[in-house]
């Protein structure tokens, strides 16, 4: 290791490549779990087992001009949960933001499922990415030889969230349409109002659009229980098209047949509306539901999470661990 220095106090190391290894095994021999099990890299053109190792070019124009997009399928049991859809929306999205796939959808899904299998990983998610890929530093991806592909195993538990939380409306302007309908890498807006609602001793925020509109939370949807027993979302044109919101929809009218439920739909919400809501539910991937009792210092209905929030909870779970082979994968796992 050399030092370098203009004659200050300061003395930045100089690795050479085996001490960077060093370094970097280092830092995750420290870590009780890893969380990262796999990683794919069409850059290396395999799987990496080491975490140490799972890294990404800095001339990613995924990492300095946020040019990629993303997407993320549940890992629950050893299967994938609508891979399929989430696959679906992902190259949508990557059509929005014009960056092609170095292979077809159907070696994007081989690849998947041997992450899957390689990770030996039951239960966690699955997020993977496409970016305009390295090349160089300018704005125009012109100079990319070809786009990347990236995925990672991520290894975590949960289950059902039958706990209510407290939210806020968000002062961060929430994303142009065109750019919160795509599931892109530029999510400084959707962090900035966690943070915001974090330091409110909140769990998240809501956005309300410039119509003054319910649009989703910083990466869930919204959802609303009337006092008609109406099940109703904010519509997908100006927001993500969730897909556990979509399949919210899709299970839903069951709890229509037992009478449980009035009707299902989607629709403008007004903020008047939605806080003269009977319940409140962020709707997500690994939640699938999480209940919401109180927005803005207010409660939502009486306060206290409802009947028919977990009913719907119970709907999705149920799903997610039993429901039909179109909807859940099995990861063959060696």
């Amino acid at each position: 290791m050399e030092t370098a220095g203009n004659g200050s106090d300061v003395r930045v190391p100089i690795y050479s490549s085996s001490e960077v290894l060093e370094k970097l095994w280092e830092k995750w021999s420290s870590v009780k779990k890893r969380s990262y099990p796999a990683m794919y890299s069409s850059i290396l053109g395999g799987i990496i087992l080491d975490p140490a190792l799972m890294v990404i070019p800095i001339d990613d124009h995924m990492v300095h001009r946020g040019h990629g997009v993303f997407d993320t399928a549940v890992l629950l049991d050893g299967h994938l949960y609508e891979l399929d859809t989430h696959l679906d929306r992902f190259l949508r999205s990557a059509s929005a933001a014009k960056i092609s796939s170095p292979f077809p959808r159907s070696t994007l899904c081989t690849i998947l499922i041997q992450l899957a299998a390689a990770s030996k990983c039951k239960k966690g998610s699955l997020r993977y990415w496409l970016s305009a890929g390295p090349g160089d530093f300018l704005l125009s991806p012109a100079g990319c030889p070809t786009s990347a592909f990236y995925a990672v195993v991520i290894d975590y538990d949960f289950s059902p969230r039958k706990e209510g939380v407290k939210v806020i409306t968000s002062t961060v302007p929430m994303k142009a349409p065109l750019f919160a309908t795509m599931k892109n890498v530029n999510y400084l807006p959707n962090v900035l109002a966690k943070m915001e609602a974090e330091e409110n001793d909140c769990f998240a925020s809501i956005w309300v659009d410039d119509q003054g509109y319910i649009a989703e939370g910083p990466n869930v949807n919204v959802a609303f229980i009337t006092k008609d027993n109406e099940l109703l979302l904010p519509s997908f044109d100006k927001i993500l098209s969730g897909c556990t919101a979509k399949r919210l929809l899709a299970l839903a009218p069951k709890l229509v047949e037992k009478g449980q439920l009035k009707s299902v739909g989607t629709g403008n919400v007004t903020v008047e509306q939605a806080k003269d809501a009977a319940e409140m539910m962020f709707v997500g991937s690994t939640l699938p539901i999480l209940p919401i009792i109180l927005w803005d210092g207010q409660p939502i209905g009486d306060g206290k999470v409802g009947e028919l929030t977990l009913a719907l909870s119970d709907l999705l779970w149920e799903d997610m661990v039993a429901g039909s082979e179109t909807q859940r994968l099995s990861v063959p796992y060696v």
